[in-house]
């Protein structure tokens, strides 16, 4: 299948929003953290991240990364590109203590307290991807 960034930011983004509202606290921080991640690939693909064209995956395994690691990666992307300064994420990076393998924790190690942190990350790549399609960056 060919990757759909943008989609699936959207996608997890809307299921995170639907998980955290019925206090899914583990599969909604799990989503928080793939909308991030799909989110800032979609623009670091704008910013000129180079993709297989049969897959649409990132060719450069540096690009290979999960919301606790893409949020360093996109600054590379963002500080290369003309219009990168009107794209600055916040710090300190939200996602430093979420990784994808807690998929398998159980789901008592999750709180909102532990959610609310990624929502924020997310919520504030969703508004970089939002301002994008606005300004036409990305379709």
């Amino acid at each position: 299948m060919q990757a759909d960034f943008l989609d699936a930011h959207e996608r997890h983004w809307t299921d995170a929003e639907t998980l955290f509202q019925a206090q899914r606290w583990a599969n909604a921080d799990h989503l928080y953290g793939m909308a991030a991640e799909c989110g800032l690939k979609r623009l670091m693909l704008a910013f000129g991240m180079k993709v297989n064209p049969s897959t649409g995956s990132p060719v450069d395994d540096k690009d290979w990364k999960h919301a606790n690691g893409i949020w360093a990666r996109f600054e590379s992307y963002r500080c290369g590109h003309h219009q990168g300064a009107a794209y600055v994420l916040p710090t300190p990076d939200p996602f430093t203590d979420w990784e994808v393998a807690q998929r398998y924790a159980h789901q008592s190690n999750f709180d909102q307290a532990r959610v609310n942190d990624h929502q924020s990350g997310a919520s504030q790549v969703r508004e970089l991807v939002k301002k994008a399609r606005r300004e036409g960056l990305i379709c």
